[in-house]
């Protein structure tokens, strides 16, 4: 056996053990999410029961049922996050116009914007050929970079969204005027679990990190402090990638 065939073999044998490590922890997710829901839903129905005008005990009570229930939720949403990060080489994908896509995910984000005082500024290329996407999937890379971006924008900001044609790619480009990151940083925002937010899962952006790759694609930061924060995603033409 030459050194290469080793090392192929080496490969799939390490690949198998990943999909079966994330088959597992996948199914754990599904157990785990699945109970946390229904006590996340009779905490509600026990805060119901509990008069809200009552001694100051029941008021404590409430407080107390309230912040379960807000990290139910948490966990709720890490669990998610984890499921997604899972799933990311499970692809169903079709051509995609990026552009019609962009637009469609840019009004279901407006209302959310406007609370944070964030404008949406697009500049959508022209004649952009279609990609080849799971649009279930990269709609969620969307959400976890506009998440990012307003995390990075606690008193408002710009969120500018570009697409352009790149040769043989599709360059879509995510730039917000938020605080920026030190290079150090910028390095590890793809790492599972690390994050800058207090209490947040560190899984948004390696979890977007990896759909884009799935998708043949990468996804890039550009940072520095005070001078806001560029995300970069590029992506084979459908039928090339």
């Amino acid at each position: 056996m030459t050194a290469a065939q080793s090392s192929n073999d080496d490969l799939q044998r390490l690949r198998r053990q990943y999909d079966e490590l994330v088959l597992l922890a996948g199914g754990l997710a599904h157990e785990i999410r699945n109970p946390l829901s229904t006590i996340r839903m009779n905490l509600s129905l026990l805060g119901e029961d509990i008069p809200k005008d009552g001694p100051p005990g029941n008021r404590r009570l409430l407080q107390k049922i309230d912040v379960i229930g807000r990290e139910c939720s948490r966990l709720e949403n890490i669990l998610n996050l984890f499921l997604q990060f899972s799933r990311a080489g499970e692809l169903q994908r079709e051509p995609v116009d990026l552009n019609a896509m962009v637009s469609e995910f840019i009004e279901f984000y407006r209302p959310q914007a406007d609370d944070h005082g964030i404008e949406i500024s697009p500049h959508l290329g022209s004649d952009l050929p279609s990609v080849s996407l799971d649009a279930a999937l990269f709609r969620q890379v969307l959400v976890n970079l506009v998440r990012n971006a307003q995390d990075a924008m606690p008193e408002g900001g710009t969120i500018e969204i570009q697409t352009r044609p790149e040769g043989t790619r599709v360059v879509l480009e995510l730039i917000d005027s938020g605080e920026g990151m030190d290079g150090a940083t910028c390095a590890r925002v793809f790492e599972p679990f690390f994050s800058r937010k207090p209490g947040g899962s560190g899984l948004g952006l390696p979890t977007a990190r990896k759909i884009v790759e799935a998708h043949g694609g990468s996804l890039t930061c550009d940072s520095e402090p005070a001078r806001g924060t560029r995300m970069t995603i590029s992506l084979p033409v459908a039928g090339l990638g």
